[in-house]
């Protein structure tokens, strides 16, 4: 390989963990907020519901302005959206204890905090990343990309549950917004030198590209099971630390298990990013969700001690988020890479509406009847049919493109 390309390649691998970094910060906070809801209710007074329906927003605000984001960083790059993402959501944290009503905390948390952390997620860093990367590294860049995420998840779950012992749920939310505001320099190196592999595009127009995606089945099929992947992750994210609670376990054990989750899909993240490279992405994906139905299933028959949540958690772990690189690897084996911010964008926003049932049911479901029973019996179903929903996509080869 030449000088310049070694260089280039190089340069490219730094973009990738530079945005990794940034993930693990806004996937970090983002994926903690279950343990804000106990003591959110007792200082305010609000239901379980209502905090519930702000989270849910939260969820969906979140995937909404993932299309937008990734279509401004497909025209402008990704710097300024960046920026504007981290502080944005800087300020949605910061403000959100000055908030004692539902409509207050959905404008701080559902709006302002989510759009902010949607901005600097997913579609941004990993259309970023893949601009500079050779077709067959681009998977294994978005499991690393991934990777970071899941790494933000171990840590600030249990450092969030010691800023609340310590400080006070406000408190933590204000430590939040600071580490928030420090990741800013992360940002200047995700514009380095060199060329860009944008060869690939299939779309003259973002309008174009989003109307050739939208009447493709299989992009269809991907995003109906990416949907499920959101009502997963979300309820469980949101309420596995009522869960906990019910079953008369310390609140240390929920925070633990969404840190246990977050270290196991480090792994799971870096090996769906490898095998992207050898075996089919659709076939990854279907095995993921059938192997969720059968842990839930598992976990429901089994005794609800601590050793059960935590076995629970990293098997979860494994798979989590890990479904975001074979599903960003197919967007981009079916339509390139140009508009990939843009598309990817649109498959998160299924996600996340599917995460918005997600979130509000389980608040609805323990209200109404008091535990969680229904919630999971419905999301084993939906695994199941996730994992078949994604066998019939059509996963062209990867083909070989010449560097821009």
């Amino acid at each position: 390989m030449p000088a310049d390309s070694e260089g280039s390649e190089r340069a490219a691998w730094v973009v990738t963990l530079a945005a990794a970094a940034i993930l693990m910060v806004t996937m970090g906070a983002r994926q903690t907020l279950g343990l804000f809801i106990s003591p959110i209710k007792s200082s305010t007074g609000l239901s379980i519901g209502t905090i519930s329906l702000a989270l849910a927003f939260a969820q969906l605000m979140w995937g909404a302005i993932q299309p937008i984001a990734g279509a401004v960083a497909d025209r402008y790059g990704p710097a300024k959206v960046l920026i504007a993402g981290l502080l944005v959501m800087a300020t949605g944290t910061a403000l959100t204890p000055f908030m004692g009503s539902g409509l207050g905390l959905v404008a701080s948390i559902g709006i302002l905090s989510a759009s902010g952390a949607g901005a600097g997620s997913f579609s941004v860093l990993i259309g970023a990343a893949s601009r500079h990367l050779l077709p067959e590294n681009r998977g294994k860049a978005a499991g690393i990309i991934n990777a970071g995420g899941s790494l933000g998840q171990f840590v600030f779950a249990p450092l969030a549950q010691a800023l609340i012992q310590l400080l006070g749920w406000m408190g933590a939310m204000w430590s939040l917004a600071l580490i928030s505001v420090a990741a800013l320099p992360l940002v200047r190196v995700l514009n380095p030198g060199g060329p860009a592999h944008r060869a690939d595009s299939k779309g003259s127009t973002p309008w174009k590209a989003v109307w050739d995606a939208v009447d493709d089945r299989s992009y269809l099929l991907l995003n109906a099971g990416f949907f499920t992947c959101g009502f997963h992750v979300a309820f469980l994210v949101t309420h596995l630390p009522g869960e906990v609670n019910l079953c008369g376990l310390p609140p240390s054990v929920a925070s633990w298990s969404l840190a246990l989750i977050g270290l196991a899909n480090i792994v799971g993240s870096l090996m769906a990013g490898a095998f992207t490279q050898r075996l089919r992405s659709k076939y990854i994906l279907a095995a993921m969700y059938g192997s969720r139905a059968l842990l839930i299933g598992g976990y429901l028959i089994a005794p609800k001690t601590v050793a059960t949540f935590y076995v629970f958690a990293v098997g979860l772990g494994l798979t989590w988020l890990a479904t975001i690189p074979p599903t960003a690897t197919i967007v981009g084996k079916l339509f390139g890479i140009r508009y990939l911010s843009t598309l990817f964008g649109l498959t998160l926003l299924s996600h996340q509406i599917g995460a918005f049932l997600g979130a509000f049911l389980g608040g609805l479901v323990l209200v109404k009847f008091g535990d969680y029973h229904l919630m999971w019996y419905a999301d084993m179903a939906l695994a199941a049919a996730a994992a078949l929903i994604n066998l019939p996509i059509r996963e062209a080869r990867m083909a070989p493109v010449a560097a821009a």
